[in-house]
């Protein structure tokens, strides 16, 4: 059986309760004749408790908490700044655009007025080749921020990352740091990239890749040029160098990724592949293989030999060039 609970009014019931606020257990009433008056009654209220004050360590817990109050003239600022500016957006200085325009009417309005119905109209009327990248990542980021001017922002992105498709393959990490941009517009660049990559793979999956090789280097290029790590990528082929599979095999640091011929050749014949081309990138933008990516390669192509695999190409992909194995004699 269990140890038996006081029931509450009992002696003991409230006692972790008055630890716990610091109040010092009022002592019991000694037993003695009634206070009478004149009537021979006791006086009303002769028999209600005197109420109780804070014990000494409650006052020494209150003098604290006050003591860690700053005073009432003293200004007090927030422990964290926010991560955007307030600007005034008809300043011609903050705004990206400058501030009030003059209408052919002689009216003075917001510059920001009718812009984002404006852009979309160039954009569907005379496509996307006279547009700048600025303009084409407004477009974009016109989903995740409303009824703002995002310029300003899509100028400061390309401004950390270099390029469009730097853009698209920055991590959330790197994304968030700039200033206006949040997990929505993190979430509209992953979407954009993951249509480019979807694009280029249905150029080459399920084709013969040798006969279209300028398409599977674009579509790598696309999937992997301006990634910020090292990924090792294996493309699986059939008996007509028909792509069946593009997995990415492994993921790494700035510059080295860990690849396991034991791995490969596994998943090789898992797909029932016939050849297989490896790809893997070089994230400072120099494509010229090392001698680690030589002897790996080496090693993958012993172990793939003994499953009668065979590896085309081991192709090395670059932010503006790529390198082929086999072009370079290594294969």
């Amino acid at each position: 059986m269990g140890q038996k609970r006081t029931p509450p009014g009992r002696p003991g019931f409230f006692e972790p309760l008055r630890a716990f606020l610091g109040l010092s257990r009022p002592a019991p009433a000694r037993p003695g004749p009634r206070p009478q008056c004149a009537s021979g009654k006791a006086p009303q209220g002769a028999s209600e408790k005197a109420p109780q004050g804070f014990s000494d360590e409650a006052r020494q817990g209150l003098a604290d908490l006050d003591a860690r109050l700053p005073p009432p003239e003293v200004p007090t600022e927030p422990a964290f700044q926010p991560g955007y500016r307030r600007t005034d957006r008809l300043d011609p200085d903050a705004a990206a655009g400058g501030g009030l325009v003059t209408a052919a009417d002689g009216t003075r309005r917001p510059h920001y007025w009718g812009h984002r119905e404006r852009l979309r109209t160039r954009f569907l009327s005379g496509g996307h080749t006279a547009m700048p990248d600025y303009e084409l990542l407004e477009l974009l980021l016109f989903n995740a921020i409303p009824r703002i001017d995002v310029k300003p922002l899509a100028k400061r992105l390309l401004a950390a990352f270099g390029d469009l498709p730097g853009v698209l393959a920055a991590s959330e990490h790197r994304v968030l740091q700039v200033e206006g941009a949040d997990r929505w517009v993190w979430l509209q660049l992953r979407l954009a990239e993951a249509f480019a990559h979807r694009l280029g793979q249905a150029r080459v999956l399920n084709r013969d890749v040798i006969a279209t090789w300028d398409h599977l280097i674009s579509y790598c290029r696309t999937a992997m040029a301006h990634r910020e790590t090292e990924q090792f990528r294996i493309l699986f082929l059939d008996r007509k160098n028909c792509l069946i599979a593009d997995e990415a095999q492994a993921a790494g640091t700035v510059d080295h990724v860990p690849v396991y011929p034991r791995e490969v050749a596994k998943r090789a014949l898992e797909l029932t592949a016939s050849a297989i081309i490896l790809v893997h990138n070089h994230p400072s933008g120099d494509p010229t293989p090392g001698e680690e990516d030589i002897v790996m390669t080496r090693r993958v192509a012993e172990a793939c030999r003994a499953i009668e695999v065979t590896i085309h190409d081991h192709v090395v992909i670059g932010k503006d060039a790529e390198v082929s194995f086999r072009e370079c004699g290594y294969l």
